[in-house]
């Protein structure tokens, strides 16, 4: 397997990840910390992930030799002297992941920021101010830029409820409270192709229902509201996102089951509705591949006269799919440069 251009960068500075206690945040490529034992044979590794297949990816071959953590919040008794951080699709995620490390970094801890160029991490160095005591930038490469900070020792206490922002979207008349943490898909408002899904769900949705893809649970939290007879699970591949959903569900006194997929494989059982607005974005790269998979694998999880509904940019050719892959394929709507894409089981 061939690893990212920023995980390269890294390999070139490779006296740099001497450490004791190095945590690798945001890594996509497992074969990295093969290249990290071997640069640091002594050092306890750990690896944070709120990407649960990066998480899953990582886990099934260093679970037994490295500390591997899925969660919204990291959390540890050890004192990592090294910090290396992939740095995330948005500036606001990487202040959080900052706000929330910086309580678990030892003394004059180094923290190692990569990214590709066209991810934003050249505000790495100012978006790092309040936990840097100096910084700079080591090398640059393959489109991507390495920077060291020195851990300035401030360590407030992270609070994580402090970092939901709250927000309320209204459809047909209807609220919906929602809470969603950094970096989850639109944060803070109701993005067009939620709001013109919701606006065209099928009648009468009851039994059980699955919101694939939720982000912060809107779609999930709003087809519950409205239609008291259901059941409904929600999906995520970002922990953050799960969290975020948890708390949208409880803001409106609602249940629901939420909890981390790669894609369909956490997935059991059947449902009479399935609902989402997917993503088509992996990092700041345009990716079809997971929607596609999902269209393919649905169909064993629809119970006899199910429905599918999703939400796509209107340019993404997924009705041929669901025609070949489900059954035939409606549009039921087509506005602002979004479709809906309906069809139910016979």
């Amino acid at each position: 397997m061939s690893l990212s251009n920023p995980s390269q960068l890294l390999l070139r500075n490779e006296d740099l990840l001497q450490s004791n206690s190095p945590l690798v945040v945001g890594c996509p490529d497992s074969d990295f910390f093969s290249h990290l034992q071997a640069a640091a044979p002594m050092a306890k590794i750990s690896s944070y992930q709120v990407n649960f297949a990066q998480h899953q990816s990582i886990a099934s071959r260093f679970s037994e030799q490295i500390n591997c953590v899925f969660s919204e919040h990291y959390q540890s008794e050890v004192k990592h002297d090294l910090a290396i951080i992939y740095f995330p699709k948005s500036k606001k995620e990487y202040q959080f992941l900052l706000a929330m490390l910086a309580p678990i970094l030892a003394d004059n801890a180094v923290i190692l920021v990569v990214g590709e160029n066209k991810g934003g991490v050249k505000s790495a160095e100012k978006l790092s101010n309040e936990y840097c005591l100096s910084s700079s930038k080591i090398d640059s490469a393959r489109h991507c830029i390495l920077y060291e900070i020195i851990f300035n020792n401030v360590a407030s206490e992270f609070n994580l409820a402090q970092w939901y922002e709250h927000f309320i979207v209204k459809v047909n008349d209807l609220e919906i409270k929602v809470a969603s943490l950094p970096g989850v898909f639109s944060n803070g408002e109701l993005d067009n192709g939620t709001q013109l899904l919701l606006e065209h769900l099928p009648k009468g949705i009851s039994g059980k229902v699955l919101d694939f893809g939720c982000g912060a649970g809107i779609i999930g939290s709003y087809v519950n509201k409205v239609n008291s007879n259901t059941e409904v699970d929600m999906l995520d591949v970002n922990a953050l996102a799960i969290a975020s959903a948890k708390q949208t569900l409880a803001l409106n006194q609602l249940k629901g089951n939420v909890f981390a997929s790669d894609g369909l494989s956490n997935v059991q059982g059947k449902y009479h509705a399935v609902l989402s607005n997917p993503p088509f974005h992996q990092g700041i790269k345009t990716n079809y591949q997971a929607t596609e998979t999902f269209l393919k694998g649905i169909k064993k999880h629809l119970n006899k006269n199910a429905t599918l509904t999703i939400v796509a940019n209107n340019f993404l050719k997924y009705a041929p799919i669901i025609k070949a892959e489900i059954a035939p394929c409606e549009q039921l709507a087509n506005v602002k440069g979004f479709a809906i894409h309906h069809c139910k089981i016979q």
